[in-house]
């Protein structure tokens, strides 16, 4: 049988394990150890998958991965969403659609210390929903824009996202982490730049909030110097180049834990509550991690990147049309598998196109995981959606969408304005 073959069979079988809800991480290290024990020898695999998951897990550099995901956990359960979402509403949620706007930059500050699309959307369900429709907002507009915002997890530092794909392609972690900054702070823009193009267009549909006395303006705002301080610190560090991305990670989940000490928002249950959360996320990205290296060695012998490459060089479409269809690939993916998923299981075969096409590896990074926030709201899946629709019980799969809907286009708007202006990711890395 043809290494050819071999590879195209083993694309089915991991696509059939995952239809039949096989976890992905599972499905491909399965894959991965079979086609390479055909190809190689059974030993051969058997070793590998030995030597991958030691390496893997003991490797320093992965450390980042779980740090900075504990230093969410501990921001989560010390409250700090709720402060932040509390001080954007009391400075502007008197205004016509302020508290979407609100909501959007809470979103924003909590997606900046967390780095999860899911743990922000799931979290302002609770904490900005209810808010909203105390005001009468609309359902639609009201899960539209947290599933929106939610996203921002995925592009604004710490990115668990951008952290995998730079040990995947061997990137600068940091430069990664800075380069999610200007786009991160440029959705966020374009985000409230739609909801005052809704208010625009339908004024009386977005009602206004309660205002505040500038007193309480003032004692919402210091609440959150907590979560303030501990970004700059963290971000300051990395870009100064005072940390490795591994020691920001430790730092920050330090900083986190003194702070919710000194605060009196951490008690014991809380610190199990994060501790626990922090290690079955941080298992379940090493179980992928693993089972996607183990399938990258299964491509490598087969040389299917390689083929690939090849395959789209000679299609004669050019450097742009064939990133558009990679693009079009990933909004397609993102029908079938959620973030962490796509980038684990397709950047082992698109990242030696991208190189030999010419593209910075920093700036593609940044656009992989904008087409993927993508995938997190738009039809038939989205799982930021599910995520809303598994907290806010009263509201259909069709409204959230149909909320939703704006802000796609939104996206696709900004992800044409960085392929345009590469710039916009790469200033902030040049400097480092």
């Amino acid at each position: 049988m043809s290494t050819d073959l071999v590879a195209a069979l083993g694309f089915v079988a991991l696509f059939a394990l995952m239809l039949l809800r096989v976890p992905v991480g599972m499905a491909m290290g399965l894959v991965g150890v079979v086609g390479y024990s055909y190809v190689v020898g059974v030993w051969p695999a058997l070793k590998l998958v030995g030597q991958t998951s030691l390496r893997t897990v003991s490797d320093y550099t992965f450390g980042v991965i779980p740090m900075f995901m504990l230093m969410g956990a501990l921001v989560t359960v010390s409250g700090v969403s709720r402060e932040l979402f509390k001080a954007a509403n009391s400075m502007i949620g008197h205004l016509r659609g302020g508290l979407g706007v609100a909501t959007v930059l809470a979103c924003g500050g909590f997606a900046a210390i967390s780095g999860s699309s899911v743990a922000t959307a799931a979290t302002f369900s609770s904490v900005a929903y209810p808010e909203m429709r105390r005001f009468k907002y609309p359902q639609s507009f009201s899960t539209g824009v947290i599933a929106a915002g939610g996203t921002l997890g995925a592009m604004l530092p710490p990115s668990t996202v951008l952290a995998v794909y730079a040990i995947l392609t061997e990137q600068d972690i940091g430069k990664l982490f800075m380069a999610g900054i200007v786009p991160g702070l440029l959705a966020i823009a374009m985000y409230v730049i739609t909801i005052a193009i809704i208010v625009r267009v339908r004024p009386d549909w977005l009602p206004r909030g309660e205002l505040r006395s500038w007193a309480e303006r003032s004692a919402d705002l210091k609440n959150v110097w907590a979560p303030v301080l501990l970004f700059v610190f963290v971000i300051g560090g990395l870009y100064g180049g005072f940390f490795t991305p591994t020691e920001a990670g430790g730092v920050g989940a330090s900083g986190a834990f003194l702070l919710g000490l000194a605060r009196k928002r951490l008690d014991r249950a809380k610190i199990r509550e994060a501790l626990l959360s922090a290690t079955r996320t941080a298992a379940a990205v090493f179980t992928v991690l693993i089972g996607a290296l183990l399938f990258g060695y299964f491509l490598t012998v087969t040389q299917t990147p390689q083929k690939i490459t090849d395959f789209l060089a000679h299609l004669g479409l050019g450097r742009y049309g064939i990133l558009l269809v990679l693009m079009l690939m990933y909004l397609l993916l993102g029908c079938l598998m959620d973030a962490m998923a796509m980038i684990i299981l397709t950047v082992p075969i698109v990242f030696p196109v991208i190189t030999a096409l010419g593209f910075d590896p920093i700036w593609f990074g940044i656009v992989i995981v904008m087409t993927v926030e993508l995938g997190l709201i738009h039809p038939p899946v989205g799982m930021n959606v599910f995520v809303i629709k598994s907290v806010v019980h009263d509201v259909s799969f069709a409204t959230i969408f149909r909320g939703v809907a704006p802000f796609i286009v939104t996206d696709l708007l900004r992800l044409a304005i960085i392929i345009a202006f590469p710039m916009l990711a790469l200033w902030l890395p040049s400097h480092m």
